[in-house]
């Protein structure tokens, strides 16, 4: 009796050692090689023309979705595209629910210290936007001090008006900020000038709008979970598609060759 009992002490013991091990495998499972596992890289975005935005059809296109398209078939899976809250993008990375974000993300400091980021690669500044009517008042930054702006939660936006230390309102993107000022709910927004280009002015839905003042200089990048090798194999492939000339190609097709930066070191 004791004899099986030993027997079974053991084999228990070589169970539990083989559920060990098979677990810490898993657990130092790299992000490539759990991305490719899954057949799947969940691309994290929100509706931001000319970077993530849907055609016709309903398919996201756009400088980043493009960009993350090629990226995925590289790392032969398929890439699927998840609307975030903006301001809970580090919890969503975190947690797996997307593998990247992806989306005219600005490098700062917090940025850094919540995710590892990719080499930049865009250029871009906070824009104030206002009515077009009201436009020649605000063409400096102590001119819009006292403005109460409306700007995406969690944003670098978000960031140079509290620097400013005026009054604003967060909202769920940046989409939703302008819709604020048209309506006249918020005397300004601050967007990126890269949407500011593409969605303000003569020609658009926001004819009535106009930007202003500039209120910092910024560089886009991809965010990865903190360790992720994938960071590496990004910014390989950002090298490979300049040499390629498709960085500058698809920069031509988006209308950003002048905040693109086309050269990877």
């Amino acid at each position: 009796m004791k004899a099986v009992r030993k027997v079974l002490c053991v084999v228990l013991v070589l169970l539990m050692a083989v559920a060990c091990f098979t677990g810490c495998k898993k657990e130092n499972k790299s992000d490539k090689e759990y991305v490719q596992e899954k057949g799947v890289l969940v691309v994290g975005i929100t509706d931001f023309a000319p970077m993530d935005y849907q055609d016709e059809d309903g398919n996201w296109i756009g400088f980043d979705a493009d960009l993350a398209k090629a990226f995925a078939k590289k790392l032969g899976v398929k890439v699927e595209f998840q609307l975030i809250d903006w301001d809970n993008k580090a919890f969503e990375l975190e947690g797996k629910a997307i593998d990247v974000v992806w989306n005219g993300m600005t490098i700062t400091d917090k940025v850094k210290a919540a995710m590892d980021c990719s080499n930049p690669y865009c250029n871009n500044q906070q824009m104030v936007i206002v009515k077009k009517s009201v436009a020649d008042q605000y063409t400096t930054k102590d001119s819009v001090k006292g403005l109460k702006f409306a700007v995406e939660e969690g944003s670098a936006g978000q960031e140079q008006v509290e620097a400013l230390g005026a009054e604003f309102t967060p909202v769920a993107d940046q989409t939703a900020a302008l819709l604020e000022v048209k309506a006249g709910t918020a005397d300004a927004a601050v967007i990126d000038s890269l949407m500011a280009a593409a969605t303000v002015g003569e020609g658009t839905d926001y004819a009535d709008l106009m930007y202003t003042v500039g209120l910092n200089d910024e560089q886009y990048g991809v965010g990865f979970r903190k360790g992720s090798d994938l960071v590496d194999e990004l910014n390989a492939f950002f090298k490979e598609y300049y040499e390629s000339g498709e960085m500058l190609k698809l920069a031509k097709k988006y209308k950003i060759v002048e905040s693109a930066i086309i050269e990877q070191k």
